[in-house]
């Protein structure tokens, strides 16, 4: 609102206006019918743009969707499926004129079925994907690097759950087809819990993933504002620090998780879980292309391992409290060097609490902390005169041109750090009834409450630096039918 943020009326000036723009649709409808079966019809469209005096940022995600679930007439059999499409486009746009887009579509299309016996449950299905992306990327060297591109995928998985007594066990597999990469990715994985006693619960899980899709970001953005999604390349990729061909073009990992449940009180829950991902092979955008006969993409490894704590309370008068702390590292090795990525994050907090009273239940307030400990970058050393004599040809004059600003790279990648970040949000919510089936919600909520500055945009050449939304009132109505 003007009237609130008199600075708003400007988005050229970031120092001086709040340059935000967002459209949020989305609608859902349901059909029920008296034994179960349904069908929901669902579709959005979020169209987001931020304008800085130092670059520009939008992005536009819409989709359009349907799934259903059938429930035969006595009988423990049901079966389902969905049909959707989504596409995603975000675009940055800096000083330096250099592309940075990126689209990518998918239909996708999954047909599932579950038997229910009496202590057992057994799911499988279908799934098919169609991808098609856009992509086009100047890395820091001033290489572009363009796909376009359609992959399919398919799909078959099996998921068997069992109780025998207080443990439950649920081994599954997925069979995932490439055809773009030629490849066939089989991928066992299992679960389980056991109810040691009334109060303590054991939980873990474990399995081999694959994926054709991989992300890219800029290797001089102080912060990653751009994330780039293309698939899996068609060209041999390189094992890390090696000139030998890898097997395949696929993203894997191995994933495990364990940890303990416990239930201090009958209104007190605690939770502690701890992880380890090992990225057996990644596939980047080449960071390193120094000249266009060299490969666009290139392979590394990588891990993630940490431990996430969680406290919940909740009790028959409306009080519900929950917070959490993770500890974690996230690494990367290219074959050259190892070096946390860009959103290693070492401590994070949420902290939330809602309290609802009045007849009904009509009144709901809500508060929620959140800290984040800083993200890494890769410190600047100086600057050059970049030129570039392939684009610009041989007979350049070093003397006469007015090449753009090159960055001289501190030697250890994502040495440094920014600040942290953190947030207060409060929520105040009225539900006015109208009948069993429609309802008015009216929220008022403020973001920021104590006016933090945290970061979201730094321009490494200038050191121009945006922040995040300052302190927010707003007013928010809606209507359920």
């Amino acid at each position: 609102s003007r009237a609130l943020y008199s600075y708003a009326e400007s988005a050229i000036d970031s120092t001086n206006s709040l340059p935000y723009n967002f459209t949020d649709l989305y609608g859902k409808l349901s059909f029920l019918t008296g034994n179960g079966s349904k069908l929901n019809v669902f579709g959005f469209n979020f169209r987001d743009q931020i304008n800085f005096s130092v670059a520009d940022l939008s992005w536009l995600s819409t989709g359009v969707g349907a799934d259903f679930t059938v429930i035969p007439p006595s009988s423990n059999f049901i079966f389902g499926g969905t049909v959707a499409f989504s596409d995603y486009d975000i675009e940055l746009i800096e000083q330096d004129g250099n592309p940075r887009q990126s689209s990518i579509s998918n239909v996708s299309a999954q047909l599932d079925f579950t038997y229910f016996g009496g202590s057992s449950e057994l799911n499988y299905g279908f799934k098919f994907n169609g991808i098609s992306t856009d992509f086009t990327f100047r890395n820091f060297l001033g290489n572009t690097i363009e796909q376009l591109d359609f992959t399919t995928e398919l799909a078959g998985f099996l998921v068997y759950k069992q109780k025998l007594g207080n443990v439950i066990l649920e081994p599954s597999l997925r069979m995932q087809f490439y055809p773009s990469q030629g490849a066939t990715s089989i991928e066992p994985r299992f679960g389980a819990k056991w109810n040691i006693t009334d109060f303590l619960r054991f939980k873990a899980a474990g399995g081999l993933y694959s994926q054709n899709l991989l992300s890219s970001t800029n290797e001089s953005d102080v912060v990653s504002l751009f994330v780039g999604f293309l698939t899996g390349p068609e060209e041999s990729i390189k094992l890390p620090g090696s000139n030998e061909i890898a097997s395949n073009r696929l993203q894997t990992a191995a994933h495990a998780v364990a940890g303990f449940e416990v239930d201090l009180t009958s209104q007190l829950e605690f939770n502690v879980e701890g992880y380890y991902k090992d990225f057996t092979q990644l596939i980047f955008v080449n960071r390193n292309k120094l000249s266009q006969s060299d490969p666009d993409y290139a392979a590394e490894t990588g891990d993630a391992y940490g431990v996430d704590f969680s406290l919940r309370y909740e009790n028959n008068k409306g009080l519900y409290l929950w917070g959490t702390y993770s500890h974690g590292y996230v690494n990367r090795n290219d074959g050259e060097e190892e070096f946390p990525t860009v959103f290693d994050r070492r401590h994070n907090v949420n902290l939330l609490g809602t309290y609802t009273f009045g007849e009904k239940d009509a009144w709901e307030l809500g508060v929620r902390w959140n800290y984040g400990s800083p993200f890494p970058f890769t410190q600047t050393q100086g600057f050059f005169s970049l030129i570039n004599f392939i684009e610009q040809g041989l007979g350049t004059d070093p003397l006469t041109t007015n090449p753009p600003l090159g960055v001289i790279f501190a030697d250890e990648r994502n040495g440094g750090r920014l600040v942290p970040y953190h947030r207060l949000d409060a929520s105040l919510k009225r539900t006015i009834f109208f009948g069993e089936y429609t309802s008015l919600e009216i929220l008022a909520s403020v973001t920021n409450v104590y006016n933090r500055s945290n970061i979201f945009f730094i321009d490494r050449k200038t050191a121009d630096r945006v922040d995040q939304l300052p302190i927010l009132p707003s007013l928010g109505i809606t209507l359920n039918l």
